[in-house]
């Protein structure tokens, strides 16, 4: 069960935002968090494939 800490802290999170936020925040947080984890994402496979690409020179 690796990584199910990682989850239930996550899930809690959650619930506790659920309980102050409004239902527009609540999207808006989630869209924003949604496209930070995508530019991470995309950071991320940039920074592998520039080191690939200097260890081919």
């Amino acid at each position: 069960m690796k990584g199910c800490t990682d989850l239930y802290l996550l899930s809690t999170i959650a619930c506790e935002l659920s309980k102050c936020l409004t239902e527009d925040e609540l999207t808006m947080l989630g869209v924003n968090l949604t496209a930070l984890g995508d530019m991470l994402t995309v950071l991320a496979t940039r920074r592998e494939i520039c080191e690939k690409m200097k260890q081919d020179e």
